[in-house]
């Protein structure tokens, strides 16, 4: 099986390597691939579950997450309780294991077979992903759906916000959360964007590359999925600065920051 844990604990922490000593009990031949998002980022952590999960892959395949900001509730935790587990069957036959909270299921919540909640502790321990989760994720990996509770509906779910940042890749490319059928523009057509205090002029394109050296483009990027149906696939814009980071032109933002069109 081919596990992929996104979790929000921080590139190279060694959390990362005890959940997998965890799930490698479970399953010894499993090869298990690590994911860091930024602390807190249910918007991310959501996103990359759809990426991964809803694209092609092993078919033996489980995504495991983890970002629990424990934002269900304001008051005092008992027993270090946080947001419960879940389970979702893909429709492609993707399991995926992990908690719900904010943004996280919001990406794949139209494209499940099967969202139920996972009959575990919420409490328990302050690393409830390595001392709680992974015996219910090792028996749903077995095809054990014993640990499985109720159904969750999609409208349990919140939408995905539609003029976030998604992602900030290696090379300075915001990717954003706007749909890409959503924006009537012609090519080559001149618009402003505004990040946070940033604005910058960018030309609208159909392809990335079609731009100048220096030139900020949106345009439809890398990120998206079959939407399952006879449109088309499901892609997102992106902010891409030919020869350049557009991360570094909107002043380093982050993660979940609004993206604005203002003209």
């Amino acid at each position: 099986m081919f596990i992929c844990v996104i979790a929000d604990y921080g590139t190279g922490d060694p959390a990362f390597t005890e959940v997998t000593q965890r799930l490698l009990m479970a399953s010894p031949d499993a090869q298990i691939h690590l994911l860091s998002v930024p602390a807190f980022s249910t918007l991310a952590t959501g996103f990359w579950i759809a990426q991964l999960g809803l694209n092609p892959g092993p078919s033996d395949r489980l995504i495991y997450h983890n970002c629990a900001p424990r934002q269900d509730d304001p008051e005092a935790r008992r027993d270090n309780e946080g947001e419960g587990l879940t389970y979702a069957l893909l429709s492609n036959g993707v399991k995926v294991v992990g908690v719900n909270a904010g943004y996280t299921l919001s990406f794949i919540k139209d494209y499940t077979k099967e969202l139920r909640v996972v009959n575990v502790s919420r409490g328990g321990s302050q690393f409830r992903s390595r001392d709680v989760f992974p015996p219910a994720a090792a028996a749903i990996m077995n095809e054990d759906f014993s640990v499985l509770g109720d159904s969750l509906k999609s409208e349990q779910i919140p939408d995905v916000p539609p003029d976030r940042i998604a992602w900030i890749d290696g090379y300075g490319n915001i990717k954003t959360t706007i749909a890409a059928h959503t924006l009537n523009l012609e090519p080559q057509t001149k618009i402003v964007i505004r990040i946070g205090d940033v604005v910058s002029d960018a030309v609208y394109s159909d392809g990335s590359f079609k731009v100048s050296e220096g030139t900020l483009a949106f345009a439809p990027g890398s990120s998206g999925w079959s939407r399952g149906d006879s449109g088309e696939p499901l892609r997102f814009l992106e902010l891409f600065l030919r020869g350049g980071s557009a991360w570094e032109r909107f002043g380093r933002p982050r993660v979940n920051q609004q993206v604005t069109r203002i003209a």
